[in-house]
């Protein structure tokens, strides 16, 4: 076992899987020589050469599209958005061709391609550098999205996303790129469509990822000294979503809080709260409740950013409001 900072277990999966498999490039603005705006493909240009590693011009739109083409040749290329807002620039190349070619081509086709790179709220990164893109395109068919939340899961995610034949969008925050954990020396590859129980409990199932992974455990140190017993799981998969685990949770404590970084409207937790309506609602004894962020572009003031995104102490005000409502 080894500890391993989270952007060093995203460059140890790349590194491993184009030693594997000759067919995986990378490619983003500044990915070779400068090594990744969070430095996950430092020196890979070195070990690869500049045409497994490339360095692009300033136009997500035209490398996106040429990364679609070269996987319907055959490559499994690794697009890195040095910034995941920037990729709003080829929402038409990742919605129209890469989501739809494996359908509309009548299965000739295959789009083994991820996207992956930073995103989420950071500490004053302003409205336009603290995007939530799962928001934008879980609605669009034929993309599976993935957030990772570890070093342990995003080394085996990440493995597993560029093996996998079908466009992936992989989410990685900006703030967790610096998180250390203990890595095993052997590979391992996850599965991309398994959520995490990360703590077993009986009072109340808490669903969130990412980053928010990190404020509900958190929140649940607070709550364990109240006497509260918590469930959390770390979905993962947000499309599609592992409602395997999710219904087994919910079977057993009958109220579920949602937290998420997401926007509130239209966002990942809007989506999972009419599922599980549509699904598990004889099973839940309350209102599903999310916790989510505001709807307004995030601003680029310390005090006001933190007041937009969901605090540990808002986690366990639900759950101890929540837990009250026992019949």
């Amino acid at each position: 076992m080894a500890e391993t900072l989270l952007f060093n277990a995203l460059r140890e999966a790349i590194d491993e899987e184009m030693a594997r498999d000759p067919s995986v490039f990378v490619l983003g603005e500044d990915v070779g020589h400068y090594g990744g705006s969070y430095k996950v493909t430092k020196d890979l240009y070195k070990k690869y050469g500049e045409l497994r590693v490339l360095d692009t011009p300033i136009a997500e739109n035209s490398f996106t599209g040429m990364a679609v083409g070269a996987a319907m040749t055959g490559l499994r290329p690794i697009i890195e958005g040095m910034n995941m807002g920037f990729l709003l620039l080829a929402f038409n190349q990742i919605a129209n061709n890469a989501g739809m070619l494996r359908y509309t081509s009548g299965g000739n086709y295959k789009i083994p391609m991820v996207i992956r790179g930073p995103g989420g709220v950071g500490r004053q990164l302003g409205a336009e550098h603290s995007q939530r893109l799962e928001a934008y395109f879980q609605g669009v068919p034929g993309l599976k999205l993935v957030a990772c939340s570890t070093p342990y899961n995003a080394k085996g995610l990440l493995k597993a996303a560029i093996r996998d034949d079908n466009p992936i969008l992989f989410f990685e925050h900006v703030l967790l790129y610096n998180l250390k954990e203990n890595l095993p020396d052997e590979e391992y590859v996850l599965p991309l469509d398994k959520a995490e129980l990360v703590r077993k409990g009986k009072d109340v199932t808490i669903l969130t990822y990412s980053r928010m992974r990190h404020h509900v455990m958190a929140a649940v140190k607070t709550l364990e000294k109240e006497g509260y017993d918590p469930e959390v799981i770390d979905l993962i998969s947000l499309k599609p979503l592992d409602f395997d685990t999710i219904g087994e949770s919910i079977r057993k404590t009958h109220r579920v809080i949602i937290v998420e970084e997401c926007m509130k409207s239209g966002g990942i937790g809007a989506e999972l709260t009419a599922s599980i309506n549509d699904r598990l609602f004889d099973e839940l004894d309350a209102p599903v409740l999310r916790l989510s962020s505001q709807d307004i572009p995030t601003p680029y003031n310390g005090t006001l950013e933190n007041l937009t995104i969901v605090q540990p102490p808002q986690i366990v005000e639900a759950v101890q409001k929540m837990v009250a409502l026992r019949v």
